[in-house]
Parts: C-alpha cells; structure tokens; sequence
C-alpha cells in the first residue's frame, strides 16, 4: 500500500493479545497507519508508539493486557526510541477512562470509534498533546434491535475488521458471480504483520446472544455480518500475498448472513472462498450448536478445500446448568450433533470450550460433563474456570463457589481432557493427512498442522523426513501418514 503524503520517520509497533479477531483488527490499523505514512515496526522498543490492542475476554486475559501495557511503558525513558505508549482494543472498549485512572503509564485509552482516525490521534499523542480516552458504554444499544436494519454502512458505528463498510454500495446479491472490482467496490484496509502462510479473515462482528457469563457483546456490540464482496476481496489480497489457509473468525459464525436476509450464506460463501487462485485451505471457527443447521454441516463437509475442522462452543453438557448459563443443549442432544457431524466427515477433527465452577454447579452437572467428554471423543478441549465478569447476569447469581473449590475443578478437568485428548490423537495413528508446513523447528524439523487442526491452540504435526529428503518450504502442503503422537501433537512421515 503506497502512502498518501510523504514518508516521515514516525514508526509505530502494534502489540496484539488475545484471539485472532484481534489480530484481524491489528492488521487492519496497520494498514490504516501505513497508508497514513506511519512506519511499521515488529518491536516495540524501536517504535515511536507502541499500539497494544489489549483482551477483556476473562480475568486471565486482562492480567495479560495490563502487564503487556506495563512492559511497553518500561521501554519509555530506557534509552530506546519508544516515546509513546497507547491503549486499544477489548479491554481499552471495555473500560475506558476507568482504565485511563488505574493506569496512568498508558499514553491515552482509545476505543473502537478512533480507529479511522488513529493516525492523527498517534500525530497528536507524540506531539504531547492530549486525545480524550473512551467513555465506555454498551456497544449493543448502538445499533437497530432488528438485524435486517444494521447493514447499509448508514448507522456510522465502527465495527473493527470489517475495512471501510461505507466505500461502497453492495450488489443486491453479493454472490450472483459479480464481485465489484476494487476501483467501485470494497477496497482492503489491512496490512500483514507475519509471514504465516495462514491468516484470520472476519466474517462478521459482535454477538446477540445473551449467555449470562459472557460479557463480550456488551464491548463487541449486536451482530454484523461482513458483506460477501468484502470477504472475497479480501481472502484475495490474502492469496496474493502467500496466504494457503483462510481461518474465518466471528464472534458467532452460525449467525452470519441473518442481517443480510440468508442464514444459508455461509454455505454460499465457502466455495466462492475455495475458488480463490492460491487459496487451499477453507476453515470455519466458532459455531454455536444450537444454531448449527444440516445444510452447513453439509456444506462444510462437502465443500472441496474446506477442512473438517469444527470449532463447537459447547461451554457444558449438563442441560439445568446450560439453561443457567442462558444455553440450549444437553449430553444427548451434543453426541447426536456430533454423531451427525462424523456421519458427513469422519476424519473430522472437533475442539470446544467448557467452563466449570460456574454459580449453582453440582457433583450432578460435574458428573453429565464428564461423562459427555469421555464419549464425546474430542480432539481438543479448553477448560476455563468461572470467573465473575462485569455487568453480566451470572454475576448476581446465588451460588457461587467458593475460588479453591473453582480452581479445584478447573485441575480435575484440565487433567481429565488432557487424557482424553491425548487418547484421540493416539486414534489419528495411521491415518493419511496433508500438513501445511508453518515453520522449520530448532532441531530442522518442518512443522505444520493436519486439516483438522486449528491454528495457535489445537496441536501441530512435526514431519519426520527419510534421510536425504528435500525440506519443504514454510508453506508448502505435505502429503504425509500420522506414526505417532506426544500429547496431542502428532508425528508424521511424508508418503
């Protein structure tokens, strides 16, 4: 992307923490500071402005944020080029000014709403001036109750990772074969931060689901699909720059479309991404099981290039605590998705969330969990304890458990699901995968994932080569057979 004025010396780093959403919106504000003539830098300690793009996820994640915010701090005044240090993202939204009064190290606290126009609030910062950090408030009430009215780029609502909503109009039907060209349609607004041959692509934002643990649409705000001609255009400047794997991130993908008048458009989308030239990889993240639909799961199996790879929020498996969570589902109803599931991708590989010591949890509900992850057969599972979060319903629960018997359970299931799922991988020996090489180890091993492994969390394969074999390069798609596992990464000879 060429700047628009001439090239100053202004350098900034952008620090990212939490989901790969965040790193959508990061590459998205480097992009915006690049084409403002901002120069991009990997380190902090040789920026004029560190950017942290905090997580307000959970308790952990903040502690995270605020010590990624102090660590940048420290780089002020240490004899390095660092000047300026400047709050954004979850946390930043979510907080705000109060987060401005507890942590004075930070430079300024700006939400989602400065993000168009973070350059010059970075010009003004290392000026020594002042920009007014955010006045939180909840991001839901910004946008029309009804989801048919949220799209049109009229409401003037920021919604990160989405590029610029207002450049253009959409075509009626975004997939009726006719993408608008860049020139009249959807420009790209993102710059790479990484060389990984794979890269987050939103597919929407926010969330209208009112689970009473989770407080992430209050600073997300309601559902937003991204428009189809956007997406494809920009899983295009993706391919172009050596992208092989599209991971399509949301905070609920089994909601995409409903706002554009289709909840079957993401089963339209898949094979308009597939088709992309230098695009081999489709996957799809975060599907809510009670919005699971048999013509996505259908399309997902069916589709060629999309993995099967099923990210499922489950959170339990005991039905009266689900419904206390503000959930649907039960055991039975969970095995019969994923029997459902095998029956259309055998090799599918499946990962969930589950939170425990949530308000009012009984040995009951603790006994139907662990008995649906033991013939569940999951690959991957991440276990969370319950912690309370700001303004959610669960918070005035009755019933909360005391933190030993909360970080008690949290033990008994990290060591219960790193057992089972170290049995599921021993199950992938001998089975034929393709490994998409992400690097060469210290030992010069290459290393990549299987189709259905997720990135970042969900376990890597190691490629063990014959003797005099060519390396394959970051990458490249090796065609390969499982021969062993340690824990849940696998071992994989090329065939």
């Amino acid at each position: 992307m060429t700047p628009p004025h001439p090239s100053t010396d202004r350098s900034v780093a952008l620090v990212t923490l939490g989901c790969t959403r965040n790193e959508v919106d990061s590459e998205e504000l480097a992009g915006r500071l690049q084409a403002e003539g901002w120069r991009l830098v990997d380190d902090a300690a040789e920026a004029d402005v560190a950017v942290v793009n905090t997580c307000g996820f959970v308790e952990q994640a903040k502690k995270d944020s605020i010590d990624a915010l102090l660590e940048a701090s420290d780089l002020k005044g240490a004899g390095g080029r660092t000047q300026k240090v400047v709050a954004v993202g979850c946390l930043a939204e979510r907080y705000g000014t109060q987060l401005e009064e507890q942590l004075p190290e930070a430079d300024a606290v700006l939400g989602f709403d400065s993000y168009r126009d973070m350059s010059s609030h970075l010009r003004t910062i290392l000026a020594g001036g002042h920009v007014t950090s955010h006045t939180p408030g909840d991001r839901r009430t910004l946008l029309p109750l009804s989801p048919v009215e949220r799209q049109g780029g009229s409401t003037g609502v920021a919604l990160p990772g989405h590029g610029d909503t207002q450049a253009y109009a959409a075509p009626a039907d975004p997939l009726d074969g006719h993408v608008p060209t860049p020139a009249s349609g959807p420009r790209v607004i993102r710059a790479r931060l990484d060389g990984r041959p794979w890269a987050p692509l939103k597919i929407a934002s926010g969330c209208d689901r009112r689970c009473s643990f989770c407080a992430i649409p209050m600073f997300r705000g309601a559902f937003v699909s991204r428009r189809p001609a956007d997406i494809i255009t920009e899983g295009r400047w993706l391919a172009e720059r050596g992208v092989k794997e599209l991971f399509l991130v949301s905070e609920n993908s089994t909601s995409y479309g409903k706002d554009l008048g289709d909840l079957g458009l993401l089963e339209k989308l898949l094979p308009e991404l597939t088709a992309i030239e230098g695009i081999e990889r489709v996957r799809v993240s975060y599907l809510q099981p009670a919005e699971i639909r048999p013509g996505l799961l259908r399309a997902m199996a069916d589709t060629p290039g999309v993995v099967p790879y099923y990210d499922i929020s489950f959170q339990h498996a005991s039905e009266p605590l689900l419904r206390s969570m503000r959930r649907f589902g039960s055991r039975e109803a969970f095995l019969d998705l994923l029997a459902r599931v095998r029956a259309d991708a055998p090799e599918a590989g499946i990962r969930c969330n589950v939170i425990v010591g949530f308000p009012g949890e009984t040995e009951a509900d603790l006994a139907e969990l662990e008995a649906f992850l033991t013939e569940a057969r999951l690959d991957v599972v991440g276990v969370f304890g319950y912690s309370d979060e700001d303004g959610t319903e669960a918070e005035g629960y009755a019933g909360h458990l005391a933190p030993e018997v909360i970080a008690d359970r949290f033990d008994r299931f990290t060591r219960l699901v790193e057992e089972l799922n170290a049995q599921r991988a021993e199950e992938r020996i001998g089975e034929h995968v393709v490994v998409l090489v992400e690097e060469i180890d210290d030992d010069g091993l290459p290393v990549g994932r299987a189709a259905f492994q997720g990135p970042d969390v969900d376990g890597v394969t190691q490629l063990h080569l014959p003797e005099g074999a060519a390396l394959p390069a970051v990458g490249d798609l090796v065609a390969a057979v499982v021969v062993g596992t340690e824990g849940i990464d696998l071992v994989a000879e090329p065939r």
